[in-house]
C-alpha cells in the first residue's frame, strides 16, 4: 500500500512510533507494505478501505515532505543564516528576508 505510513499518520491525527508501536512490513512480493503490528491504544486497527480514502491527503503529506527536505538543503547552514541576519541588522538590508522568500517560492508546498 502506498503512503501507508502517511496514511497512519493522518487515520491517528499523530505520529506513531513505527519501531514499537506499530509496525509495518514489506515482504517484497510487490504488494507492498503493510500493518504487521497495531499497538496504539487509542484507536483499533484501521481497515483498508479506511486508509484507501486518506489517500490524496497522504500523497500531499509525502510531497510536502520532500519539499521540506529540498528547502531545509536550500536554506544554508545555521551559520550563514545567522551571518546574513548579522549583516542585514548592520546595513539595514534584507539579505535574509529575500533569501527566505525565494526558497519558498522556488520550492512551493501544496
Amino acid at each position: 500500500m502506498e503512503n501507508l505510513d502517511k496514511k497512519i499518520i493522518l487515520y491517528l491525527g499523530r505520529t506513531p512510533d513505527f519501531i514499537e508501536e506499530i509496525k509495518l512490513q514489506d515482504d517484497g512480493t510487490g504488494a507492498g507494505p503493510y500493518i504487521k503490528h497495531w499497538g496504539a491504544s487509542d484507536k483499533v486497527k484501521p481497515t483498508d478501505s479506511q486508509l484507501n480514502a486518506l489517500a490524496t491527503e497522504a500523497t500531499k503529506l509525502e510531497n510536502n515532505a520532500k519539499v521540506d527536505k529540498k528547502r531545509k538543503l536550500e536554506y544554508l547552514s545555521w551559520k550563514e543564516q545567522m551571518e546574513m541576519i548579522y549583516k542585514d541588522q548592520k546595513n539595514g538590508t534584507t539579505t535574509f528576508k529575500d533569501h527566505c522568500d525565494k526558497v519558498r517560492s522556488d520550492n512551493p508546498k501544496e
